[in-house]
């Protein structure tokens, strides 16, 4: 596939690197040299200096070619205008990163595709999100449901008190509702076999059916917290999308040191939303804020340092829900390692929803894992395909791809190697970065 990237930033340039180990033929444009100059060498990416509304940028940067084009410059207008210029100068589809939600409204769509414009995204609503799910099942780091969770996959760090600890996964009882799927294990990314066990301190990566949540949460040895106070630090567009989303019985604080910040979020944010000008990162003024009487704390600056430590603080006082937004991809792992709670990247999530669209195979969702080498795809099998062909172990299915479950009809089903996949049903795929793209030849 041929593929043109508009914006060299932060999302751009990770989709381009992650998308050119998957041998396409991608083009990054972006008017500014120092940026396209900073793709590292050895990544196969052909990258143009122009702007994204220019249409000599655009032709050099090979949009009449190009079967998907994607505009992720940090300037929605910019974005729109990118990806109209583009469809007409013969693009086949185009994505456009935005930052207004009535885009996105289902009455909108058809105006949009006369415009030329096929999908859009909006990265802080899509992380809102994961922030409102993690405190809403809050004993967990990542949280992520499959049709209107008939399967639900759920990420959590295994202490040394869990029941899991130290047993085969071939070993364990009253596993039949769930699965692990993928395992973190300090550096290293593991898609387990029966042979594996869980050790202390992993995030483990659990695909189970409704009923058994509450089985998994157990054998991980998780306590639920009641969330009803909530401390954010941090007043940006991610906070905005998140307040409006919480349910209402949640008490929010806000602690922002920018007054012109604090005067927009004053006139969008709904009644009740408590709003205070200062310093989050000074300790003494969390105390006089009553951190200690919250019951969770999310900090969304724009500065990942000042999350962690934030974290690290909130932790301190004896939070034990914290979740930290961290758009450096590189200090994801040293987070981890310090124990902060959920990790949420724009990035990541900006690249899970885009990559869909890079695929063959009939796939309705794609997820990066935060905090593993891996990605879970849900894809629908076709009549004929090769994972139409028999039970999962006959199979041969490559090395580093795991099916957790399928749904069926609307029910979900945790896999085994005695289960037979049929023709449109959806399947919950996991696997490594690297082998993603062989799924194509498995499903179609």
């Amino acid at each position: 596939m041929q593929i043109t990237i508009a914006g060299a930033g932060e999302v751009g340039t990770h989709l381009a690197k992650m998308l050119s180990k998957e041998k396409h033929d991608i083009y990054l444009l972006d008017e500014d040299r120092e940026r396209v100059s900073r793709l590292q060498e050895g990544v196969d990416v052909m990258t143009i200096e122009g702007s994204p509304t220019s249409l000599k940028g655009l032709i050099d940067a090979q949009v009449k070619k190009a079967d998907l084009f994607i505009a992720v410059t940090p300037i929605e207008s910019q974005n729109i205008t990118a990806c109209i210029l583009a469809k007409n100068l013969g693009a086949k589809k185009t994505l456009a990163r935005i930052d207004n939600y009535e885009y996105l409204l289902p009455e909108n769509k058809a105006f949009f595709e006369k415009l030329g414009i096929n999908a859009m995204i909006y990265p802080e609503m899509l992380a809102a999100e994961e922030i409102v799910n993690s405190l809403r099942m809050n004993w967990v780091r990542q949280w992520m449901e499959f049709n209107g969770g008939a399967l639900t996959l759920i990420g959590m760090k295994v202490r040394i008190n869990a029941p899991i600890l130290k047993q085969r996964l071939m070993d364990l009882k009253d596993s039949d509702g769930y699965r692990i799927v993928a395992i973190r294990r300090e550096m290293d990314t593991i898609i387990p076999n029966g042979q594996d066990e869980v050790k202390p301190n992993d995030i483990v990566y659990f695909i189970t059916t409704k009923e058994f949540i509450p089985k998994v949460r157990e054998v991980a040895g998780k306590d639920v917290i009641n969330v009803r106070d909530l401390m954010i630090m941090g007043g940006g567009r991610i906070t905005v999308k998140t307040v409006e989303s919480l349910p209402e019985n949640i008490s929010v604080k806000i602690l922002e040191k920018d007054a012109a910040k604090i005067n927009r979020l004053n006139e969008t944010l709904p009644d009740g939303t408590l709003v205070i000008n200062c310093d989050a990162s000074d300790l003494e003024i969390l105390r006089e804020e009553e951190i200690e009487s919250m019951d969770a704390f999310v900090a969304l600056t724009n500065n990942s340092e000042a999350n962690i430590l934030a974290c690290i603080a909130a932790k301190s006082f004896g939070l034990k829900k914290t979740i930290s937004e961290i758009e450096n991809i590189d200090y994801i792992p040293l987070a981890e390692n310090l124990d902060i709670g959920t990790v949420i990247n724009k990035k990541l999530i900006a690249a899970s929803a885009i990559y869909q669209y890079t695929l063959d195979a009939d796939v309705s969702k794609v997820k990066c894992l935060t905090h593993v080498d891996a990605q879970v795809v849900e894809v629908s099998a076709k009549l004929n395909s090769d994972i139409t062909k028999g039970k999962l172990k006959d199979l041969h299915i490559p090395k580093n791809i795991f099916i957790g479950g399928i749904v069926r009809d609307g029910v979900g089903y945790i896999a085994n190697g005695n289960t037979e996949i049929q023709p449109n049903d959806n399947v919950i795929v996991f696997c490594l970065s690297s082998s993603i793209q062989k799924l194509d030849k498995l499903f179609n």
